[in-house]
């Protein structure tokens, strides 16, 4: 049974709809993830997973964006393994979105709640930082972010309840803190 490079044009076309309702945000999960430097590269795997199961592709867009970050997720985890990438795995926050030009602003409060939050989550363990980030900056629902892991939506909620929780304590905040102590990845996802 072999594979052409060639498929049908409804194929052609499926897979070109993918890619451009997908590329940018699928680019930013993998940039989160990956040094900048490897981010094209493991982006590129994950389109050619793409284009060889583009039969297996939910057609809604949600749901092939859950499928593609869950192939990416494990295009990482893989790498990580075989040693391939350092930090393949771990996430990370852009150190501009948290040391930005607000820092210079006149509430001393609310930054230090940002550089207390920001070295709260470098210590948080990758899997805390992997179910906040799936919510948080990637948008996705508690089935679609379970989906990503291979886990059941119900140990997906129960795992972003730990992270969540571990970040507060780590942070010094608390459920009943005031909304600029607290950080918006504590805030609760539909």
């Amino acid at each position: 049974m072999g594979h052409t490079d060639n498929g049908p044009p409804g194929r052609e076309q499926a897979f070109r709809r993918l890619y451009e309702a997908t590329y940018a945000d699928l680019l930013r999960f993998i940039e989160r993830r990956v040094h900048p430097t490897h981010a094209e590269d493991v982006l590129a795997d994950v389109f050619l997973v793409a284009w060889r199961r583009i039969d297996d592709v939910p057609r809604p867009h949600d749901e092939a964006r859950a499928w593609l970050f869950g192939v990416a997720h494990r295009t990482l985890r893989s790498q990580h393994r075989s040693g391939e990438r350092h930090r393949a795995v771990a996430v990370r926050i852009a150190d501009a979105q948290l040391r930005g030009p607000d820092l210079a602003g006149p509430e001393p409060d609310l930054v230090a709640a940002r550089l207390d939050l920001a070295e709260a989550w470098r210590r948080l363990s990758a899997v805390h930082q992997e179910a906040l980030a799936l919510a948080v900056w990637d948008g996705l629902s508690a089935p679609e972010a379970a989906e990503v892991l291979g886990i059941s939506p119900v140990a997906y909620r129960l795992r972003l309840s730990r992270a969540r929780r571990a970040l507060r304590a780590l942070a010094g905040t608390h459920p009943h803190t005031s909304p600029t102590a607290a950080p918006a990845a504590t805030r609760s996802t539909p």
